[in-house]
C-alpha cells in the first residue's frame, strides 16, 4: 500500500538531502545584531525550491520591520479540502562556536544524522513539505499552501501583523506544523500540547557607583550577592517552581527514565533531577523557571569593589491552562518582592507566549496517525512539548474552524538551539513520506 508514494519519496531523498544542507549553508539568524541579509537570502533560497516543486504564486510576505516569510500555493482540485504547511527557515544564533565540534554551517552527515544549526530546527520541515508534494509530482490530492516562517526564533515577533495582512492568504482547512519532533529517534509522535513562555529583566542596585570592598565590605551588600539570593528564591528546596499562582499538572507518564533523560540531555555525573511529579509532568505540564544570562563583571575584569548593579534575564515556561500576563504579573511582583536587604529592584517585562492543548480527534487527526504508522512501522504516540510555538496559539485564534496538527521530524538528542544540533536522517525520510500519505488520505 502507497509503495507509489514510497518509492517516490527513495527516489528523491538524496536530493531532498543535499537541498538540506543547501539550507544548512545560509547562516539565517534571526536574533538582533546578526546579519538580516542573510534571513532574506534563505526566504529568497525557499522561494525557489518551492517553485521547482511545483508550487504556484510563490511569494515573499512582508510587513514592516520583520524578516520576510515565504508564501507558495498549489490550488485545490475541486471538493478538495486546503491545507497549510508550516516551517521556518530562520535559526538560533550558534553561542559559543567552540562548542562545536565543526564549522555550523558545513553541515556533516555523521552515523546517519546530519549535523548544523538548523538540520532539525527547522530547515528539515521545509524539506519534509518539499518532499510530500513532490511525491505527488507536484500536483498533490488536497490543496497545498505553504508559509515558511523568518522570525519563529525570535518569538514570531510581528505575527500578529502577518495575520492581520494576510488572513484570507492563509485560511485553510486543514494546518500542519512541522516545527516539533519524535518521542524518540523511529517512535513517531504528535505533539498535542506546549507550554507558554514568559520571561523579564530584573536589575539589582545597591550603590550608585562601586566602591572599596574592604572599606565597606562586611556592612553593605553587593548587588551580584543580592541577585543571587533573589533567583535562588525562584526554586525551592526540591527544585520546584516557588512563583505562587502558577498552573501545575500531572502528564500522561510516558516510557521515559531517568537514565534516558540524563543520556538525552547530557548531564555532568552525579547531577540530581529537580522538581517533582513524574517527568514527563515536570517537562510538559508544569512551569519551569531558568536563568538564561546574567550581566555583570567578568572574572578576567573583577577589581576589589562592591558591584553596584547586577542584571538577569529570567524565562519562565507556563503549563497548558495558565494566562501568560497573569504568570507574567505573578514572575513579576515574585522578584519585586523577595529582594534580601531593601536592595532597589527593577523588572522590565519581556515576552508573553501562550500555552496550547491540541486536539487529538478528528479527521485529520486519524489521517496523519494512520500515516505515522504506515510510514514508521510503529504506533504514534500522543507526547507534550515543554517549548513553546506562538504559531500555534495564533492560528488557533484566527482559524477556529481548522483542525491544526503539530509535527516534527527532531528527537530528543537533536540538540536544537544547542552546540552539534543535527537530525536523523532516515526519520527526515519518514515524515516526508508519512505527510505525503496523509495528503492522499486528507484527500479521501
Amino acid at each position: 500500500m502507497y509503495e507509489d508514494l514510497r518509492l517516490a519519496i527513495d527516489n528523491l531523498f538524496p536530493s531532498l538531502q543535499s537541498t538540506l544542507e543547501d539550507l544548512v549553508r545560509i547562516p539565517s539568524i534571526s536574533a538582533p545584531d546578526f546579519d538580516a541579509a542573510e534571513v532574506r537570502r534563505s526566504a529568497g533560497a525557499v522561494a525557489d525550491l518551492l517553485s521547482e516543486a511545483g508550487f504556484e504564486t510563490v511569494r515573499l510576505l512582508e510587513v514592516e520591520g520583520a524578516h520576510p516569510a515565504v508564501f507558495a500555493e498549489i490550488p485545490a482540485p475541486e471538493g478538495a479540502p486546503t491545507v497549510l504547511l508550516y516551517a521556518h527557515h530562520d535559526v538560533q544564533p550558534v553561542g559559543d562556536p567552540s562548542a562545536w565540534d565543526r564549522d555550523p554551517f558545513e553541515p556533516v552527515e555523521e552515523n546517519g544524522r546530519l549535523l548544523g544549526r538548523g538540520s532539525s530546527d527547522d530547515k528539515a520541515g521545509i524539506v519534509v513539505h518539499l518532499g510530500a508534494v513532490k511525491a505527488h509530482g507536484g500536483r498533490p490530492p488536497v490543496g497545498v499552501k505553504i508559509i515558511i516562517e523568518g522570525e519563529e526564533e525570535i518569538g514570531s515577533a510581528h505575527l500578529e501583523e502577518f495575520l492581520s495582512s494576510y488572513r484570507d492568504l492563509l485560511a485553510a482547512d486543514v494546518i500542519v506544523i512541522a516545527d516539533s519532533g519524535n518521542w524518540r529517534v523511529g517512535q513517531p509522535a504528535l505533539t498535542t500540547s506546549l507550554r507558554g513562555l514568559v520571561d523579564c529583566t530584573v536589575e539589582v542596585r545597591t550603590l550608585r557607583h562601586a566602591i572599596h570592598s574592604g572599606h565597606f565590605g562586611g556592612v553593605i551588600p553587593d548587588a551580584l550577592t543580592v541577585l543571587s539570593r533573589l533567583l535562588a528564591t525562584l526554586h525551592d528546596r526540591d527544585g520546584n517552581v516557588a512563583i505562587p499562582g502558577l498552573v501545575f499538572a500531572e502528564s500522561g507518564n510516558l516510557d521515559l527514565t531517568e537514565d534516558e533523560l540524563r543520556a538525552q540531555a547530557d548531564t555532568v555525573e552525579g547531577l540530581e533531577m529537580i522538581g517533582s511529579g513524574s517527568l514527563t509532568s515536570r517537562m510538559w505540564t508544569q512551569p519551569a523557571v531558568a536563568v538564561l544570562a546574567i550581566d555583570a563583571p567578568t572574572v578576567g575584569n573583577a577589581v576589589n569593589a562592591l558591584v553596584p548593579a547586577a542584571r538577569a534575564k529570567v524565562s519562565l515556561r507556563i503549563a497548558p491552562g495558565d494566562n501568560p500576563e497573569r504568570a507574567l504579573s505573578a514572575l513579576v511582583a515574585h522578584l519585586e518582592q523577595n529582594a534580601a536587604w531593601g536592595a532597589e529592584v527593577t523588572v522590565t517585562p519581556g515576552v508573553a507566549g501562550e500555552a496550547f492543548a491540541l486536539e487529538t480527534t478528528g479527521r485529520a487527526n486519524d489521517a496523519f496517525r494512520s500515516a505515522f504508522e504506515e510510514a514508521w512501522g510503529r504506533e504514534t504516540v500522543n507526547m507534550g512539548v515543554g517549548g513553546s510555538i506562538p504559531f500555534v496559539a495564533a492560528f488557533s485564534d484566527v482559524f477556529p474552524e481548522a483542525s491544526i496538527l503539530l509535527t516534527g521530524v527532531a528527537d530528543p538528542t537533536s540538540r536544537a538551539h544547542g552546540p552539534n544540533e543535527s537530525v536523523n536522517l532516515d526519520d527526515v525520510r519518514k515524515g516526508a513520506l508519512a505527510e505525503a500519505i496523509a495528503l492522499r488520505l486528507l484527500a479521501q
